[in-house]
């Protein structure tokens, strides 16, 4: 039998224990089992929790024993029951619990607002965060193709240069090889100075061939000072294009390696094994340039080796002309000399003859006058036994007796023949000093046209010797350079 008022329990029933929720213990594992995680830069955000159901289940189970030890309805009211019947009514706790599902539901939306938002903001970030990432990869992407445009032009305009330098290396040999070919008919000029020095007597004059020859010598010294002053420019402007071709290597080199760094970033995905955290990166910017001034150095490089290649192709222009005019200057004064030459030792050969013949006249005027002479002699010499036969008349009729002494016609005729023959010895004796004169003088003429032909003879060798020496000269491809 029970008491009126008291709540009916079962014997075998103890403290009940709710049938919604299990015992828990006092401390939650909730922390230990699940570690927050949070992204750098980020707050640490603590995980969530239920305060509510912590508090409900961590209530000790024993804690109304104290009430009723046993485990048994009390057979007697309790202290104040009215007073705790009395406490809330019904309509406070329907008013309690639809608040309570009024928070409840407003929990429930607001969470759902939430969750809804950070769904939608997790989207927005990550379209965000794709978008730039695809923002920077075109970026990557452009500035390669910038980079790529900038090789090209560079690898082209720095093969135009290579070209070019070794256009010009080839001009700077012709030149030189074309001032060593000058070497051998300035020598040979020279010489053939020299050995005209060699004249002798009236051929030792400064006649066409001399002033043909200093001028040559003259000329080919002109041209090889010419010549190697547009060598020396060549040389000076190679020193130009090799700085301007160590600019443009430098910065094709650059141009390569940052387009290696920057087709490795291009290439670089969320999946990459490369990647990782650098903290503080983006807030060191060590860029020495601007994409104007940067595009501006590679193009003031290629303006650079542009003027270089334009200096380079009129010195090579310059170069041709004068390898061009200073051949054709040389083989013109080559072949004036060889003229002056031929004319020359034709006149020698000419005068050489007409000493020759001239000389042949005069040996056979000196047989004749030898002859002359050799005659005159005799006639002398058979003109003195007449004169001793009129005179020994004479003298013989001297010694006629007294009256016998008569000047008749045979005395007359004695006389006058005696005067006769004595002025024909006188004139015969006059004549042979005559041709005597003339023997010495033309044996005189002889020894000196014997001398001019041997001054002739010797000049008409000298120059034959000359243009013996002349016959070599280089070729016009050897004048302009080409071996």
């Amino acid at each position: 039998m029970e008491f009126l008022g008291t709540a009916q329990l079962a014997s075998y029933c103890g403290t009940k224990k709710s049938c919604l929720f299990p015992d828990l213990a006092p401390t939650s594992t909730t922390k230990d089992t699940y570690q927050s995680y949070y992204l750098p830069g980020y707050r640490y955000l603590s995980s969530w929790r239920p305060s509510l159901l912590h508090k409900v289940v961590s209530v000790p189970p024993g804690s109304n024993e104290q009430f009723n030890p046993t485990g048994r309805p009390p057979t007697v009211l309790p202290a104040l029951r009215s007073a705790l019947h009395a406490r809330y009514s019904t309509r406070d706790w329907h008013q309690e619990n639809t608040v309570q599902l009024k928070g409840s539901e407003a929990s429930r939306c607001c969470a759902g607002r939430l969750n809804a938002d950070s769904m939608r903001l997790i989207q927005d970030k990550d379209q965000l965060t794709y978008q730039m990432q695809e923002d920077s990869r075109r970026n990557l992407g452009e500035r390669i193709s910038s980079i790529d445009f900038w090789r090209s032009e560079l690898t082209y305009e720095l093969e135009c240069l290579l070209k070019e330098t070794q256009a010009l290396e080839t001009a700077k040999n012709r030149l030189k090889c074309a001032a060593d070919e000058m070497q051998g008919p300035l020598k040979v000029a020279l010489e053939c100075l020299y050995h005209r020095e060699k004249r002798t007597g009236i051929d030792l004059v400064h006649d066409d061939v001399e002033k043909n020859l200093m001028k040559e010598v003259d000329v080919f010294k002109d041209c090889q000072e010419i010549l190697t002053k547009i060598a020396q420019k060549i040389s000076q402007q190679l020193g130009i294009i090799r700085d301007v071709q160590h600019a443009l290597e430098q910065d094709l080199s650059d141009k390569n390696s940052a387009h290696f760094i920057d087709e490795k970033c291009f290439n670089l995905r969320n999946t990459s094994d490369s990647i990782n955290f650098y903290h503080g990166v983006e807030k060191a910017d060590g860029s020495v340039s601007v994409p104007a001034t940067w595009a501006k150095f590679s193009e003031y490089n290629i303006r650079c080796s542009q003027h270089a290649r334009a200096n380079s192709v009129k010195l090579r222009e310059d170069a041709e002309v004068g390898l061009e005019s200073t051949s054709e200057e040389m083989w013109n004064h080559f072949i004036s000399t060889n003229l002056a030459f031929n004319n020359r030792i034709a006149e020698v050969a000419d005068a050489k003859n007409k000493l020759q013949a001239q000389l042949a006249k005069i040996l056979q005027e000196i047989f004749q006058t030898e002859d002359t002479i050799l005659l005159l002699e005799r006639s002398i010499k058979a003109k003195e036994y007449p004169l001793k036969v009129a005179q020994t008349r004479l003298e013989g009729r001297t010694r006629r007796p007294n009256i016998e002494l008569c000047r008749d016609a045979p005395q007359f005729q004695l006389v006058t023949e005696v005067y006769t023959i004595d002025n024909t010895l006188q004139t015969l004796k006059q004549r042979l000093q005559e041709a005597h004169d003339t023997l010495q003088m033309l044996i005189l003429n002889k020894s000196k046209l014997e001398h001019e032909i041997s001054v002739k003879a010797n000049s008409f060798f000298i120059d034959k010797k000359c243009m013996d020496m002349r016959k070599v000269f280089p070729s016009t491809p050897r004048l302009i350079g080409y071996t």
